[in-house]
């Protein structure tokens, strides 16, 4: 399998030195002068990485990458930045932003390729992306959901829900643990915004089987049952 590359680099000598420095028998680099052409390619075939310069037209390098973490789609793809503002604050502001990695230009490419490969090993673990219990199956690196073979359209908050519940499989899982984990805050004993998600997720589920996945444990929380 190739490592898919995509490098957002306004110089045209730059960009091409990136297309030409990494092994083509293991990786497959594609240069895009702005964030704009990026984002259009990557709505159409995901990368497994992304080479992202701060100083771009059009669309700045950290408006770009703030929008790629937002996104539910994109935000698991590693970034590394590659700029000459090589300044403590710049870095910081970067990897605050959520990029992976900070490299200052001017660098040699051999660094580059090392930086590469250790963040493509910090996340290239497709197998526990994938969740798989019974009928169902999250494909996290997809952000896809199937029933019986069947894709299920879910809101983020169901999604977020449902995975979590298939990562405790035959556990019960807290009304407390559900809402700080998906919701984001502490429980103060209000369930009914839970209450309804959990309707809904079962409502979705039950189009495509009629086992019932999800089990309340009266008082307690929800589970995930492997059936």
């Amino acid at each position: 399998m190739k490592y898919r590359i995509y490098v957002v680099e306004d110089d045209d000598s730059i960009r091409g030195l990136y297309e030409m420095a990494f092994d083509r028998s293991e990786f497959e680099v594609s240069g895009f002068v702005t964030a704009e052409e990026m984002f259009d390619r990557l709505a159409r075939e995901k990368c497994d990485l992304l080479i992202l310069d701060m100083m771009l037209p059009g669309m700045d390098g950290l408006t770009a990458l703030s929008k790629l973490k937002q996104d539910n789609a994109t935000r698991d793809i590693p970034v590394i930045i590659a700029s000459a503002r090589g300044d403590e604050e710049n870095k910081v502001r970067g990897l605050d932003a959520g990029a992976d990695d900070y490299l200052s230009k001017p660098f040699g490419m051999l660094e580059l390729i090392a930086r590469v490969k250790a963040n493509l090993r910090k996340f290239d673990k497709i197998e526990d992306r994938v969740i798989e219990h019974g009928e169902i199956v999250i494909n996290d690196a997809e952000h896809i959901v199937t029933v019986a073979s069947h894709p299920v359209a879910l809101t983020l908050k169901e999604y977020n829900l449902l995975k979590l519940l298939m990562q405790n499989p035959d556990r019960v899982v807290s009304r407390e643990t559900i809402l700080t984990t998906v919701w984001g805050y502490e429980y103060f004993g209000e369930t009914r915004t839970l209450d309804m998600h959990i309707k809904s997720l079962r409502g979705k589920i039950a189009e495509h089987t009629p086992c019932a996945y999800i089990a309340t444990v009266r008082g307690v929380g929800y589970k995930f049952c492997r059936i």
